[in-house]
């Protein structure tokens, strides 16, 4: 029978709030970041995100951290059919400090959770049988529902001759052990525990610890004896995670000495989060081992993975993809600390971004100057700026017709509410972060980018026009250059996405390799949008030479919008046909082409809002016919 999954996991999936204050008591912490976690979380999204097909048993509550570990699972590719909607408890949580290298504060919120009600009913026999393996934990055994959970499903899987892992899984207090202060601990001895997991050892085909816990799968503190009296039970693979010294593998008898298994020495990393490394190694080494390759394969993987795990924050959300790996495996860090290697950081924030339309057509709107000086003219208060604003919403909203790859660009200034509006429907969203006209470039209303960015909606991007040169003075260039850094660091931690806008013409000469090098000074100082917005270019050529150097300095990048410049329709639509055909193009992103006219008939009375929408709908439908008829 084929199967359409390479491994289903089951058990624990929490919402991980890890303070960010490194060096902070938990008491202390004061801003924390959010992921999935869980260890068998964890370890389907890790391999998802190295190629594999992976689903999820477990429960989540009825809530928005239900609702947010379902969508997080999803944008990773992890199937959610086997994950239950538990209508009277919550989704756990998982609270995290980190004092130093080796100290890690941590609560577990699991009193009566919603993974912790996990039962037969569960179990679906044809999700199982869909995937070549499964992945039971050791944690999902100290409770009888879910113990005859994982029970049930693996006498699924092995009838159905699938592979079973076991992942030991060893959290002492979430076996009763220590109190919920205890978090932090990692063993304790138990004979209860080893009496619990001592039935299912036999049919597993690979199982899975650290030396401690593969103690208390083996009944015995001595770590070789453990696993002698392991093997006794079960002909499993066994793999003994060590930390930073790597891991062993033991395929067949048990040897005198570890050193005497299949030994991978671990990577030379600085550690900043241990919780999560365990099931960021479990999943590079499944990640090999279920594609059949060699141990000494599934072991580089393993390491690698772990290292990148234990060098950043988080838990799934840090785990690397195949692109980041198979860089990191080829070519090392210059940096012990891995989370400050910039183009390992690119690479992952490039492959795990959410993902997007291969498109973008966007009705730009974000003026305030211009519409500031318009409303002044015609002796207009501003308040109606703010409505033309929301007419331009409907407007867009009528040519998208909730497709996908439609978006607006919006202003906090006058377009507060317009953005409100807009976030309720199907478009992507951009707001400016530039004082209009600043030259060399400032920052509009903003004594902090950073506390200021952080108050957006996560998914609205950052887009910043800076009027730059490549032959202006280089002191102007400096100065220009340091703001767009800080505008470059400030969107990254955030994780929030930057459309990088380049106007050149107004300020020197054109010719074909004008802006292509102003975008490849930007590559060179390390500034990698993920949008850019460009003006458009007047020959093929120029166009060729800005997606060669995105081509050699970032092909993850999203791609080129085609910006307006208040061109008339008719040019504009001779200028979209050429950029339609030019390779990295992905659309365009106008405003005053499309809105002006409805803005001096709006503004000065002669135009009511019917007639207004209409206006920039079908100036904004007929840009999109001419990008679509490329």
């Amino acid at each position: 029978m084929s199967t359409q999954l390479d491994l289903i996991t089951i058990g624990r999936v929490s919402v991980d709030l890890y303070g960010e204050q490194v060096g902070s008591r938990l008491e202390d912490v004061s801003t924390l970041a959010k992921g999935v976690g869980g260890c068998p979380a964890n370890i389907a999204i890790g391999v998802a995100r190295l190629g594999l097909k992976s689903g999820l048993i477990s429960r989540v509550g009825d809530e928005p951290m239900g609702r947010f570990v379902l969508e997080q699972l999803s944008r990773e590719g992890v199937s959610t059919r086997g994950v239950t909607v538990d209508p009277e408890r919550l989704t756990s949580l998982v609270l995290l400090a980190i004092r130093s290298e080796s100290s890690f504060p941590l609560v577990f919120y699991r009193d009566n959770c919603a993974d912790s009600a996990l039962s037969e009913a569960d179990i679906d026999a044809s999700f199982i049988a869909s995937a070549n393996a499964i992945l039971v934990t050791g944690t999902h055994f100290s409770r009888a529902a879910s113990a005859a959970a994982q029970a049930a499903a693996m006498a699924i899987a092995r009838r159905a001759n699938r592979k079973i892992i076991l992942d030991v899984d060893y959290r002492p207090n979430l076996w009763g052990i220590g109190g919920h202060g205890a978090g932090e601990s990692r063993y304790a001895r138990s004979g209860r525990v080893t009496a619990a997991l001592t039935p299912h050892l036999s049919l597993c085909d690979l199982i899975v610890g650290t030396e401690e816990e593969l103690h208390i799968a083996g009944g015995d503190e001595d770590t070789l004896q453990a696993c002698r009296n392991i093997r006794k039970l079960s002909k499993a693979v066994i793999v003994c995670k060590r930390g930073a010294m790597g891991c062993v593998v033991i395929s067949g008898d048990i040897p005198n000495s570890l050193d005497d298994g299949i030994v991978g020495h671990g990577m030379p990393v600085k550690v900043y989060n241990v919780l999560g490394a365990g099931d960021a190694f479990l999943a590079g080494f499944l990640s090999g081992y279920l594609r059949n390759e060699s141990f000494q394969n599934c072991i580089r993987y393993a390491n690698a993975c772990g290292a990148f795990a234990v060098s950043r924050l988080l838990c799934s959300t840090e785990y690397p993809t195949t692109r980041e790996l198979n860089w990191y495996l080829e070519h090392g860090s210059p940096q012990e600390a891995l989370r400050k290697d910039e183009r390992l950081n690119h690479l992952h924030w490039a492959t795990t971004r959410r993902r997007q339309p291969e498109q973008l057509l966007a009705l730009a709107i974000d003026h305030r100057s211009q519409l500031a000086e318009l409303a002044n003219r015609l002796q207009v208060k501003h308040e109606k700026i703010e409505r033309l604003k929301e007419l331009a919403v409907q407007a867009a909203v009528n040519v998208a017709c909730r497709r996908d790859g439609f978006g607006m660009l919006l202003d906090g200034t006058f377009g507060a509410s317009a953005l409100e509006l807009a976030s309720k429907e199907n478009l992507w969203l951009a707001c400016p972060v530039e004082l209009p006209g600043s030259r060399p470039l400032e920052f509009d209303h903003m004594d902090s980018l950073a506390t200021d960015l952080i108050e957006w909606p996560t998914a609205v991007t950052a887009k910043c026009l800076c009027l730059y040169h490549p032959d202006d003075p280089p002191e102007l260039r400096r100065a220009q250059e340091r703001e767009l850094l800080r505008l470059a660091a400030v969107c990254r931690r955030q994780r929030r996405e930057l459309l990088l806008e380049i106007i050149a013409s107004r300020h020197g000469s054109i010719e074909d390799d004008t802006v292509a090098r102003v975008m490849s000074r930007m590559y060179e100082i390390g500034i990698y949008p993920d949008w850019w917005k460009l003006e458009a270019q007047s020959t093929a050529a120029a166009w060729q030479a800005c997606a060669d150097v995105i081509a050699r300095e970032d092909d993850l990048c999203r791609g080129i919008v085609v910006l307006g410049m208040d061109a008339p329709l008719e040019q504009m639509i001779g200028s979209l046909r050429l950029a339609a055909s030019a390779p990295r193009v992905r659309g365009f992103a106008v405003g005053r082409t499309i809105f002006g006219r409805a803005a001096e008939g709006f503004l000065s009375g002669q135009m009511s809002e019917e007639q207004a929408i209409a206006d920039m709908s079908d100036r904004f439908a007929a840009l999109v016919t001419a990008w679509n008829s490329k």
